[in-house]
């Protein structure tokens, strides 16, 4: 009872930060953005109940999980809740439409929470093009409510030779792109090498060690890989394995963005930059039959509050990332369903300990004390009191997190889910050690989000008894992409949607040169221990590993994890058959107004 009088003064002491809170404003760069990297930063998200590996769904994705691990990560059965009486924090993915009960036609509208960045499977990093890509990007692979891995355009889970290093995918025959032209394995191989190659693909370390490529017919590729590579699959089910059309490429080339062409229920239509994106059914598509709308439009609304008005209104048929300050109305809401699965992601705070040229180039020195010495991070994460962060900003919805790895990922150990105690003291003795002077100021950038803010605020109010003068520097989020790129930061606020492999969620972010560590970090003994990882096909022998890994990462504090959201979504129940299932993408495509 002690402790949790103490929670409570402390969520009570960091609500009162919230309201004294300062922060410096940020003018963003005058030259055009880049296409950049984007990751989930919204904080709507929700209750810390554990997620629970489905034991039978394990057993039963064994022989495809000797190329990759085809993480189940829950057994809530949301898929049959009809949410009419969901409580609160119980998963419910929503159900796929009745085709007798909804009607043919009709544009739907989402509300998104922030701009998608390029349209191009090669390029793209963000949350927010993966709901635009749902619609018309099919992949060789596609993941479950269950986070299984399942055919999309492939026609089975591949087969892969005693050593690993031969992988053999078999296509659809009915395949066309939106564009008329045959989806074939020509196309496949034509994806694949340019993900590979491309100057600026984020791609290329999802794909591993790929050697060669055969097509040995139009139906078949065949993967040769140097090293066996546990996470093919994986990324595969994802931008990795959206096929584009080659004659698209060859025309467009790098603009491949402005139009792009790949196989799916709908084709892109137009974009207006920071306003929407729409598209339009493709009758070309193999199960057209299956499609009832007749476009999609996403409007692109950064504030959850003007989201969650526009679906009330019924100028929007859905909202993304709903606040977590927004979901008890919703729920009492007799006209709107709330689609809710925790994630397979994290959200947290990266320190610029080496990117000096760019996220990509070789890291560098840099000469402040938080970037040469891991005292001083490991003191600013002992400041930090998780619980009530998440009690205080979001009433208690995320779930802690300590580390990349979901507690109900079958790659999870006590080792992945070691977290550091809340203790001002020991990040004091910290800094004396580092030899810094207190309060050592740290600014932070953040997204200038309404709820970024509060949690920034909490987190200023909250570090300052561990010896820290936090500033905030609130962005628009593009430009906090385009400075997180270019290494001008010192501290970032952001988060990751996750995937179902923990490498996924590791190796691009921590791993040296990888295409996302923005904070220029690099450990030999953190890459070798994912390299091996990586190159595993034992459950058992990863789940150790990755325990390492975290105890590595958490020594080093490049990147501190703060907790988990939940995948947070309002839809009318005028719509049928949307879906969001844990990997936090909404399946728009086959959704239908009821009759």
């Amino acid at each position: 009872m002690i402790a949790d009088h103490r929670a409570t003064r402390r969520s009570a002491a960091i609500e009162e930060g919230l309201a004294q809170s300062s922060y410096t404003t940020y003018a963003p760069p005058s030259r055009r953005l880049e296409e950049l990297p984007m990751t989930n930063h919204s904080f709507s998200e929700t209750n810390p109940r554990r997620l629970r590996p489905l034991r039978a769904a394990v057993a039963a994705v064994a022989v495809a999980c000797t190329v990759v691990a085809c993480s189940p990560v829950s057994d809530s059965g949301g898929g049959a809740n009809s949410g009419e009486d969901q409580a609160a924090g119980q998963d419910f993915f929503g159900t796929p439409a009745d085709p007798a009960a909804v009607k043919n036609g009709g544009k739907l509208v989402i509300a998104l929470s922030a701009e998608p960045d390029a349209l191009d499977p090669t390029l793209s990093r963000s949350l927010y093009s993966r709901y635009v890509f749902q619609a018309i990007c099919q992949k060789l692979y596609d993941v479950n409510e269950q986070a299984q891995v399942v055919p999309q355009l492939a026609t089975a889970l591949p087969t892969t030779s005693g050593d690993g290093k031969t992988v053999t995918i078999s296509l659809r025959q009915d395949a066309r792109f939106a564009d008329g032209t045959q989806f074939d394995s020509a196309a496949v191989k034509a994806t694949l090498q340019r993900h590979l190659t491309n100057a600026r693909s984020a791609r290329k370390s999802e794909l591993g060690p790929i050697e060669s490529i055969d097509t040995p017919d139009a139906n078949t590729v065949v993967v040769h890989l140097k090293q066996p590579f546990a996470p093919l699959v994986g990324a595969l089910a994802d931008r990795a394995g959206m096929i584009m059309s080659p004659k698209a490429l060859q025309s467009l080339g790098d603009n491949f963005a402005s139009a792009p062409v790949c196989v799916g229920p709908f084709k892109f239509a137009k974009r207006v930059p920071q306003n929407s994106i729409d598209v339009v059914k493709d009758p070309n598509f193999y199960d057209a039959a299956k499609v009832h709308l007749d476009a999609i439009s996403w409007h692109i609304l950064s504030d959850a509050s003007i989201r969650a008005a526009n679906l009330r209104s019924g100028d929007a048929q859905v909202a993304d990332s709903i606040s977590t300050q927004d979901v008890a109305a919703l729920q009492k809401d007799s006209s709107v369903s709330v689609l809710q699965s925790n994630s397979l992601g994290y959200q947290g705070l990266t320190f610029n300990i080496g990117n000096v040229d760019g996220v990509g180039a070789a890291p560098k020195p840099i000469n402040r004390p938080i970037a040469q010495n891991a005292k001083v991070r490991q003191a600013f994460e002992y400041a930090i009191d998780r619980k009530a962060l998440v009690q205080a900003v979001f009433n208690g919805i995320p779930g802690v997190a300590c580390s990349p790895i979901s507690p109900g990922s079958p790659f999870s150990s006590p080792e992945a889910q070691t977290c550091p105690a809340h203790d001002p003291a020991k990040a004091k003795q910290l800094l004396a050690e580092a030899g810094v002077q207190t309060p050592y100021p740290v600014t932070m950038l953040a997204s200038n989000t309404p709820d970024t803010l509060r949690l920034a605020q909490a987190l200023q109010a909250m570090v300052k008894d561990g010896g820290f003068d936090l500033k905030i520097n609130p962005v628009e989020y593009s430009s906090l992409l385009d400075e997180q790129d270019r290494g001008n930061f010192e501290l970032l606020q952001l988060g990751w949607s996750g995937r179902i492999d923990p490498d996924a969620n590791i190796t691009n972010f921590v791993g040296t040169g990888g295409s996302q560590n923005v904070s220029g970090y690099s450990n030999p003994q953190l890459d070798a221990v994912l390299t091996q990882a990586r190159q595993s096909n034992d459950i058992e022998e990863r789940k150790k590993l990755y325990g390492q890994a975290v105890t590595i990462l958490q020594q080093d504090d490049a990147l501190i994890y703060l907790y988990r959201q939940r995948n947070l979504t309002a839809v009318s129940k005028q719509i049928q058959g949307l879906q969001v299932f844990p990997d936090g993408v909404i399946r728009a495509a086959f959704a239908g107004f009821s009759k």
